[in-house]
């Protein structure tokens, strides 16, 4: 991303978020059964906790195997939570029966890393952005407008919807995704890793997408990512996973610019820069930090970054 987004901002909300977070993940602890004979479970989550409010994006940053795509898939009821509670709107949702998982589907949707995967290659654009109303008892004029609106959201043509998913490119097809998750009106959006697979330009378009979406409908995120440009691009707030817990939050620019973890410098320091002497010395830096880590009995110790700063998007 280094060159393409410099982590400012296209626009700004058009509300401030509010106090009272929407959702709310309190101490989560996950766990899968470890292969062998009385071995004790693998802990994925250890503990974590965030909060997000109406309106506001939270950005998720951590290197593979941190934890964060299964804190979504915990937020959105796909991941065994072993302790600890997720609260929506004030009510625990942690632990809810498939039928009333169901209902909150409503509010608390998802958009998926690759997609293309998660689009049906049997169904046009149509059929796809209408299932979930025709699920929830739409009449079939009303689902038809409302699709014709959601491909408008997302800036894609009309006859869009009698094509298939193969016949867009990647960055089209990622805004069909965005609009299936758009089409109940949801207050809260995971959104797990959905720009990775694109190229640069592509990303930047399709996150001022997210942005100018959440603008107009006042709809929170979860953005799930590793790339810190893009979460300093699209978050209010940042939290950075490491081995199952989150070790630093705070305002997007001061995290994604001035970290206080060392994990934090670290993963700032491993992103390319185009400048070659620049990228010597920030190599130079990175190794001295991991050399200083080792050494440092509490450098695993957790740290909060609140103070504001000009490129924050609040």
């Amino acid at each position: 991303m280094t060159g393409t987004l410099n982590g400012t901002m296209n626009g700004t909300p058009n509300k401030e978020i509010p106090a009272e977070p929407l959702l709310i993940a309190d101490q989560l602890v996950v766990e899968y059964p470890a292969k062998g004979w009385r071995k004790p479970p693998f802990r994925v989550l250890k503990g974590v906790s965030i909060s997000i409010g109406a309106g506001e994006t939270l950005g998720l940053v951590g290197e593979s195997g941190s934890g964060k795509t299964t804190l979504g898939r915990a937020v959105l009821g796909l991941a065994p939570i072993a302790s600890g509670t997720v609260r929506y709107d004030g009510k625990v949702i942690s632990g809810l029966g498939a039928k009333e998982r169901r209902a909150l589907s409503s509010d608390i949707q998802v958009v998926f890393q690759d997609p293309y995967t998660s689009l049906n290659p049997a169904m046009t654009v149509n059929d796809i952005l209408s299932e979930p109303l025709r699920v929830a008892g739409t009449p079939r004029t009303e689902a038809e407008k409302r699709v014709r609106d959601l491909l408008d959201h997302v800036r894609l043509p009309t006859d869009a919807g009698d094509r298939l998913p193969r016949e867009f490119s990647g960055g089209q097809r990622q805004r069909i995704a965005i609009a299936r998750a758009l089409s109940r009106d949801p207050r809260v959006i995971v959104c797990d890793e959905p720009v990775s697979a694109l190229d640069l330009s592509t990303q930047a378009r399709v996150l001022d997408l997210f942005v100018e979406i959440q603008e107009r409908t006042g709809v929170a995120y979860l953005f799930v990512t590793h790339d810190l440009s893009v979460v300093r691009h699209i978050s209010h707030r940042v939290a950075v996973m490491r081995g199952g817990e989150v070790i630093e939050t705070g305002d997007a620019a001061t995290v994604t610019a001035a970290p206080q973890h060392p994990y934090t410098q670290r993963l700032l320091l491993a992103a390319p820069v185009p400048d070659p002497q620049r990228q010597a010395e920030r190599r130079a830096e990175r190794r001295r930090l991991v050399a200083a880590t080792a050494t440092s009995p509490g450098a695993s110790t957790a740290v909060s970054t609140t103070a504001p700063t000009s490129g924050d998007r609040a």
